[in-house]
């Protein structure tokens, strides 16, 4: 059925390269569709076991046309068919069953009996399998396998696929990461959301990317918001190792040197960093010297078989189906599709859970966890309730305080525990200091009066009067005594009215009996000298006590 197909394949689609999703590749794929639906649907982008394998035997019998199953049929099984559908066309990719019914079409004559095998076959039943086993010789993709070796000898097909069908999604995302190139689910997402907007496969989303970055000058380069420059040296290495393998394709024309040539390089990368004793390195060289093997021997049915695919057309050039290393791309394609035709993986748990086997580090293989957007954190989500509990408890959790020696004013630190100083000591607060610009004048007794000083009274800075103050009865005997006391005494009340301050401290009362007469330069600079700033007498006496 599958030679029948290539052999006449130009007749019904368009592309030679188109590659065959197994059995296992369409319950992969069928399984990134429902998921898809169930996100479009408004739920989450995963999908139940069960809901896979259910969906799975109608969609076998809908496809094959026999008839519908016992059981109810799925809620949104048209919205499920429809993405199946939508990502092998996207992919340049057919499953058996299309196969199937293309083969009808090439063929006059067809046989009932063909729809039940193949639906035996693709469902896994035991007798499909023995029967598979009794009449196909024994190949190395029938033998049975543990779990790491065939996530190993999936990378290893999905690089042979990416030479022949660079548009097979399913491919890219097997050997993306693998080996590591630090490119996670976060790299992932950001080359599908570039693939979806400008409608391009992953491949071509990649590789656009890093040859606008390399040959593009500034006009053409990406801007520098573009998400894939984070990833820009992961993506490069990807690319990088991609052609290399082109190179080997183009280069050698021995279709048996080249294959060996291929499969031993990406046998190196797998194994870069690894020892012996590694259950993915002892993988690996298995894995490789099967397929070096049987790339030799469907070389040497390729000689024997002169029509064994159709011949090059002249517009086929520009579609990408005739290059260099075109024998070696028949070869590719044959071992291809015997590998789609190895029997179903029995226990389809391990196919399609997310603990699969890890070869990249961090990151699964597994296709439902990749092409699942990571949640991007916005603070609404809730945290898990043992993170919620824990820092609750921290929260509640009393804080030891070391015990430091503090200064004598320390007072006048911030406290956080303790209550502003204003309110323990009674000391008034800035919004009670008085507000008004012009108070009213005090009362002052002229420096005739042999009186003591009125302790309200302040030496302003400037004035006079302080000198003929302390200078006594002496300075009556002065000459124009009267003009100097009028000018005196408006200096004072001026000086009250602006410079004086209701927050000083009371000034100690000048003696009366000894008079000394001192310069007006020595009588400011003292007085100076005791102007106290605002709350420094309180907290002195504090301090004292």
């Amino acid at each position: 059925m599958v030679k029948t197909f290539r052999r006449e394949c130009h007749r019904i689609i368009q592309s030679e390269r188109t590659t065959i999703h197994g059995a296992d590749g369409m319950l992969m794929v069928l399984q990134l569709a429902m998921a898809q639906v169930n996100k479009q649907q408004g739920g989450e982008f995963k999908v139940a076991l069960s809901d896979v394998l259910m969906a799975w035997k109608q969609l076998l019998l809908d496809k094959l046309h026999l008839p519908p199953p016992n059981f109810a049929c799925l809620e949104n099984y048209d919205l499920i068919l429809e993405a199946y559908e939508s990502f092998l066309k996207r992919s340049n990719t057919v499953d058996l069953v299309d196969i199937f019914s293309m083969y009808k079409q090439l063929r006059v004559d067809s046989d009932p009996e063909e729809l039940v095998q193949l639906f035996q076959f693709l469902s896994g039943r035991t007798e499909a399998s023995e029967l598979q086993e009794s009449t196909v010789p024994s190949t190395p993709s029938s033998k049975s396998r543990s779990c790491s070796s065939q996530v190993v000898r999936r990378v290893f097909f999905s690089y042979l696929s990416l030479l022949v069908n660079s548009k097979n999604d399913m491919a890219l995302t097997l050997t993306l990461d693998v080996p590591t190139r630090t490119l996670g689910r976060q790299a992932f997402t950001d080359i599908k959301h570039a693939a979806q907007n400008n409608n391009t496969s992953l491949f071509l989303a990649v590789t656009s990317f890093v040859r606008a970055i390399q040959l593009g000058g500034k006009g053409y380069a990406p801007t520098q918001s573009d998400p894939l420059r984070k990833h820009i040296k992961g993506l490069s290495d990807f690319v990088q190792f991609l052609d290399n393998l082109e190179e080997i394709l183009g280069e050698i024309s021995d279709p048996s040197v080249c294959g060996v040539r291929l499969v031993a390089t990406i046998r190196a990368a797998l194994v870069k960093g690894r020892s012996n004793g590694d259950a993915v390195y002892t993988a690996a060289e298995e894995t490789a010297q099967e397929l070096k093997e049987r790339i030799c021997q469907l070389h040497q049915i390729q000689k024997q078989t002169l029509h064994f695919l159709a011949s090059p057309k002249a517009y086929a050039v520009n579609h990408a189906t005739a290059y260099g290393g075109r024998d070696t791309v028949k070869v590719l394609m044959a071992l291809l599709d015997e590998e789609a035709l190895t029997p179903p993986c029995r226990n389809k748990a391990d196919l399609l859970s997310e603990d699969q086997p890890v070869l990249s580090g961090a990151e699964g293989t597994c296709l439902l966890t990749l092409f699942r957007s990571p949640e991007v954190v916005t603070g609404c989500s809730p945290e898990p309730l043992t993170k919620r509990i824990q820092s609750r408890l921290d929260l509640l959790k009393p804080k030891v305080r070391e015990r430091v020696i503090r200064s004598q004013f320390a007072c006048t630190y911030k406290d956080e525990d303790e209550l502003p100083l204003n309110r323990v000591l009674d000391f008034p607060s800035t919004s009670q200091v008085p507000t008004c610009v012009h108070p009213a004048p005090k009362f002052k007794t002229t420096p005739l009066d042999c009186g003591p000083v009125q302790q309200g009274a302040t030496l302003g800075p400037g004035s006079g009067n302080a000198q003929n103050r302390d200078a006594g009865p002496s300075s009556r005997k002065e000459p124009g005594i009267k003009t100097q006391n009028k000018a005196n005494k408006r200096k004072q009340v001026e000086s009250d009215q602006y410079g004086g301050s209701e927050n000083e401290p009371p000034q100690k009362k000048q003696p009366t009996s000894v008079s000394v007469k001192m310069p007006a330069k020595n009588v400011s600079k003292a007085s100076n000298k005791k102007k106290l700033i605002t709350g420094q007498a309180k907290l002195t006496s504090f301090f004292r006590v």
